[in-house]
């Protein structure tokens, strides 16, 4: 029989790791997708009884160990975000403007220089100005106005600027 020869993944163990974390998570919690971002990795596993083909600004792509045949196959695709990601310097709760009446600090499309103030982050009554560490235009706002952050987590993802 055959072998079939499996790529190198790129992001080394650590990628893998959380890719067999993450498949595990899959069928524990019977879940038909997750995916995952974190700073310049986005990993996506999907179960499907029909695997669909890699997109092609995948840089790798996994198959779990053999499941029992009621178990569809995992399938993972570990891409690159495009552009740079602001991440939580911190626990705490997200906000997007100063306060509950004023308009947010920025909004997607909009075009942001180095160091200006993005959010707010409070952390045990502090309110945490967060800053841009680059020039460019918001891609995308990542988490709800409100809501919890942990250490870490992808905030924003900026296109920098040419």
């Amino acid at each position: 029989m055959a072998r079939r020869r499996r790529r190198p993944a790129r992001g080394g163990p650590a990628v893998t790791t959380l890719v067999r974390e993450l498949a595990a998570l899959l069928s524990e919690l019977d879940l038909a997708e997750v995916e995952v971002a974190m700073g310049d990795v986005r990993v996506r596993l999907q179960r499907h009884g029909v695997a669909a083909p890699p997109s092609p600004a995948a840089l790798a792509a996994f198959a779990a160990p053999p499941a029992p045949a009621a178990v569809a196959p995992v399938v993972a695709e570990v891409e690159p975000a495009a552009g740079i990601t602001i991440e939580a310097p911190m626990v705490g709760t997200f906000y997007r403007a100063p306060s509950p009446n004023a308009e947010p600090y920025v909004h997607e499309g909009d075009v942001v220089k180095e160091g200006q103030i993005l959010c707010i982050i409070e952390a045990m009554k502090l309110m945490n100005e967060i800053e841009s560490k680059a020039a460019g235009r918001v891609l995308k706002i990542l988490v709800e106005n409100g809501h919890g952050v942990e250490y870490g987590q992808p905030l924003f993802l900026i296109a920098p600027a040419r």
